[in-house]
């Protein structure tokens, strides 16, 4: 059999490793081995095993990724959340469904500090949820907008998906931060502006607030200072060059964790959040390793060489080609984890769409967001998985129900930023 035959047999195997729930990275891994030995010699396949895992983790571009998981993880153990969501209900006091864009605005601002959409959806739901079903919100509004919001810990910067994408396509860090920001903000107005029309068209979904004064906005706007200095700092800091993305996230950790201490965090909560962040690290880059070793096989057995030809032989517009990868990301990223599927499929369909013309850390951005609406569709959302876990008397259905407003405002983001790349590279 030629390599490019080899090549998509072992990765349908890969799949079905992954159907029966094989950990992602150890099928990666595997399939990798196996599919560069039975192409080259299973002696050097062995030998990438061996000596893959140490060149991997021992280079310095990675070490970004344990300091903004540290950096996210002391956010939620100092109950920022808590603060954050406080100060956005102040500021949007009096509104029909201000509660709601409270949460929205609460999740985009701690995202900032996250990363991580599941962290997001999590710290603040445990605030949230139980002040909207107060106030009388509908379980599909509440739960639809915390699921919805937490995706924003996916695009706005700082991003361990972009961070991922940036060193596996090995493009600038720092270009793909400044590149989601708009998108990332972009999407935040959109879930506001979708909130703002449900409970127009729909008024029994919400009720009024509690009004507040000028002087009460404005002194709540202080619970957004400790959040916009280290976003600031981060990227002011990658944006002007100060900073490279290694020292702008030790310094972001270095801030959040003055800022956890000053509200209260203690050794205990010091020693947890440690413990948490190298848990998830440790899993970043075990599926980092089982990437790269998948790597090497797909170079040797040039599938995406073959790929790149045989679309090119269809003679299909280049913006068909894109709609089939996005297509592609939407369906694999309703089952997936969403910083796995990246690491599984960017390698293989990079080449096709630089074929097609298109820009790479433009098209980073449009994968993120694809992955991003994968986190609250049906049948794997995983935002979803979180919020039912905190409130298991709420049918998934009532969830899904509440999140499809905000999967269609994200296609109209994805659409947005096809028709206008400049919303993605015009900082750039």
């Amino acid at each position: 059999m030629s390599p490019p035959v080899i090549g998509i047999i072992c990765m349908l195997i890969m799949l079905l490793f992954i159907a029966l729930r094989c950990p992602i990275a150890l099928a990666m891994a595997a399939t990798g081995v196996i599919g560069f030995g039975l192409i080259v010699a299973f002696e050097p396949a062995f030998s990438i095993l061996e000596a893959g895992p140490f060149e991997i983790l021992s280079n310095y571009s990675f070490s970004p990724i344990p300091m903004f998981i540290l950096m996210g993880v002391f956010a939620s153990k100092a109950n920022m959340s808590s603060e954050l969501f406080n100060a956005a209900r102040t500021l949007f006091g009096g509104w029909k469904g201000g509660m709601a864009l409270a949460a929205i605005s609460a999740c985009g601002i701690f995202s900032a500090i996250s990363g991580s959409s599941v962290a997001t959806a999590a710290s603040m739901s445990k605030v949230a949820i139980p002040e909207m079903r107060k106030y009388g919100y509908a379980d599909s509004l509440a739960t639809g907008t915390l699921a919805a919001g937490g995706t924003l810990g996916i695009m706005i910067p700082p991003s361990i998906a972009l961070l991922l994408y940036a060193l596996i396509t090995e493009q600038s860090v720092g270009d793909m931060f400044i590149a989601g920001l708009i998108p990332g903000l972009l999407g935040l107005v959109l879930y506001c502006v979708t909130i703002s029309l449900l409970v127009y068209f729909f008024p029994h979904l919400a009720r009024k607030g509690e009004s507040t004064t000028i002087r009460e906005k404005i002194q709540g706007m202080a619970g957004f200072a400790p959040f916009m200095l280290v976003f600031l700092m981060i990227i002011g800091g990658i944006y002007t060059g100060t900073f490279t993305p290694t020292e702008a996230a030790s310094i972001g950790a270095f801030i959040t964790l003055i800022i956890a201490l000053i509200r209260g965090m203690r050794w205990k909560g010091f020693c947890l959040a440690v413990e948490e962040t190298l848990a998830l690290t440790s899993m970043i880059f075990f599926m980092i390793v089982g990437a790269e070793i998948f790597g090497y096989f797909l170079s040797v057995s040039r599938v995406s060489f073959f790929l790149t030809e045989w679309v090119g032989a269809l003679g299909l517009p280049p913006y068909a080609v894109l709609a089939l990868v996005l297509f592609m990301f939407l369906l694999l990223g309703c089952v997936m984890d969403s910083l796995a599927m990246l690491l599984l499929t960017v390698p293989v369909v990079l080449p096709l769409i630089l074929e097609a013309g298109f820009d790479p850390v433009w098209f980073g951005i449009i994968a993120v967001i694809t992955v991003e609406v994968g986190l609250i569709t049906p049948p794997v959302g995983i935002n979803v998985f979180v919020i039912k876990s905190m409130l298991p008397q709420v049918r998934l259905s009532t969830i899904f129900k509440g999140v499809l407003p905000f999967v269609l405002s994200d296609f109209v983001r994805l659409a947005l930023l096809v028709a206008f790349p400049s919303l993605a590279l015009g900082l750039l």
